[in-house]
């Protein structure tokens, strides 16, 4: 559902991360037509980048029981 939500409103996936600066920042991108794209693709990288540090601190917890 994010990522659906990346490509589509890619500022408002930074809000459900929990970055609301990069949010704004990114909204400010996407307002031009050209800067919809880079925001876009900043979007999913992040929201990747979201995804890889949630299993790792799940492994952390993991190993620590």
């Amino acid at each position: 559902m994010r990522l659906i939500l990346a490509l589509l409103l890619p500022w408002l996936q930074f809000f459900t991360i929990g970055r609301p600066f990069a949010g704004l920042t990114c909204l400010v991108l996407q307002v031009t037509l050209i800067g919809w794209i880079p925001a876009t693709i900043w979007s999913v990288y992040a929201l990747s980048q979201y995804t890889t540090d949630q299993k790792i601190a799940r492994m952390s917890r993991a190993s620590r029981s």
